[in-house]
């Protein structure tokens, strides 16, 4: 049998050999053996352990998907993640300076999705294995904040009133201050007796509100998050930063880089996660593709106290980016785009005067395109904020100040 050496992690959280050959759950400088498909290897076994190697602290690593990390010590995974980003932007030209990265504890994750299957004897859920589609029953995941721990009994519920024997429900549990906020999808289409076992069975596990494939069926409560002290409630399955630690973390390196503007834009604003906090000083015009997560932060705002003037908008930011006659009296601008990036919103921002713009992204590849292409056009990309709240995954989200040469002008 072949052996192979680890040279380095893929940004994927694979150990990458020559060939190029990928293994999962190995290290840099481990040599190992296993059976080749393709260019993966299966059932490895390390032959010359790392001395960053650890025992994975959670019982269920080997077998569940949700975590690539867990066994290189701590301080690997930091080094690994900066270096993830490091490497995207070198492979732009590009260099900068780190701060500490941020990195949120175990026991932190406040929303989670759960894959949920009917079985013969019942139903099963958890997350998915490694690699595969088969549903492995995490019971003492130290991921999950402990609101969540009933996720995979009320996955297996609705799983059972509501699933087909061939497709796994996805179950997003989401810890909110007034209760379990549950969003279910791929499941049966509703009719009537169905809506009502669902209302149902939202009673009787006492869920705040549950949704099924987008459509609200009961609510008890209206579930309430709040952005640095602001009440909002956003609409069912709508996108919320995954700890409150790695939230925090991010908001206080964008109200960094917004420090002192009179008027901010923040775009791709979803409920408010920077909108709100920032308003606090400053006047902002938030803009968000979705209609219902744009309408949730307009509430927060209108029902809180003390906030400056926050104005909303609804626009698909890909196919209608803000212009530079309307960025204009923007004296920074806040960049939250999904994973693909904001290649049509950076080229506007190009051709601006926008002074600074906090960048934050959870794909440093499309980040560092992106990047690019601001520094061709002069900004300067002064530092970046390496934040980890998916501990122990592959998963990277960082902060990033730009200013123009218009400030560096005026400074």
């Amino acid at each position: 049998m072949t052996d192979y050496t680890i040279r380095y992690l893929g940004v994927q959280g694979d150990g990458v050999g020559d060939g190029p050959v990928f293994a999962p759950l190995t290290l840099p400088g481990e040599v190992i053996t296993g059976t080749l498909e393709g260019s993966r290897l299966r059932d490895v076994k390390v032959h010359q352990p790392s001395d960053r190697r650890v025992t994975a602290p959670c019982r269920h690593f080997k077998a569940c998907g949700g975590c690539q990390l867990q066994h290189a010590d701590d301080a690997f995974v930091v080094e690994w993640k900066v270096d993830v980003v490091r490497r995207a932007l070198a492979a732009q030209g590009l260099e900068t300076i780190f701060c500490p990265i941020q990195t949120s504890p175990p026991a932190s994750r406040r929303r989670a999705g759960f894959a949920a299957r009917r079985t013969k004897k019942g139903a099963l859920a958890g997350f998915h294995g490694r690699a595969s589609d088969t549903v492995v029953a995490i019971p003492e995941c130290i991921l999950i904040d402990s609101a969540l721990r009933r996720g995979p009994e009320i996955a297996e519920t609705f799983a059972m009133i509501g699933a087909s024997r061939k497709t796994a429900l996805s179950v997003m549990v989401t810890a909110s201050d007034t209760g379990l906020d549950v969003a279910v999808s791929h499941g049966k289409p509703l009719d009537g007796p169905l809506r009502q076992q669902l209302a149902n069975a939202c009673a009787q596990l006492d869920l705040a509100r549950l949704s099924w494939d987008g459509e609200l069926i009961a609510m008890q409560s209206p579930p309430v998050h709040r952005f640095d002290g602001i009440a909002v409630t956003p609409p069912p399955g709508a996108f919320l930063q995954a700890t409150t630690h790695g939230e925090a973390a991010l908001r206080r390196a964008v109200q960094e880089i917004a420090q002192g503007a009179s008027r901010i834009t923040d775009l791709f604003a979803g409920c408010g996660t920077f909108a709100l906090p920032l308003a606090r000083k400053s006047e902002v015009h938030a803009v968000e593709g979705a209609p219902d997560m744009i309408a949730a932060l307009d509430q927060g705002w209108r029902k809180a106290d003390g906030l400056k003037h926050v104005t909303t908008e609804a626009r698909d930011l890909f196919r209608r980016p803000l212009l530079p006659d309307e960025l204009r009296k923007s004296d920074a601008v806040v960049l939250d785009p999904p994973r693909a990036g904001a290649e049509a919103q950076v080229a506007e921002l190009t051709q601006s005067d926008v002074p600074r713009i906090a960048y934050v992204s959870c794909n440093p590849v499309t980040f560092a395109r992106d990047a690019k292409v601001l520094v061709n056009a002069g900004f300067t990309l002064d530092w970046i904020q390496v934040v980890d709240q998916f501990r122990w995954s592959a998963h990277v989200e960082l902060v990033a100040r730009f200013t123009s040469p218009h400030m560096r002008k005026n400074a």
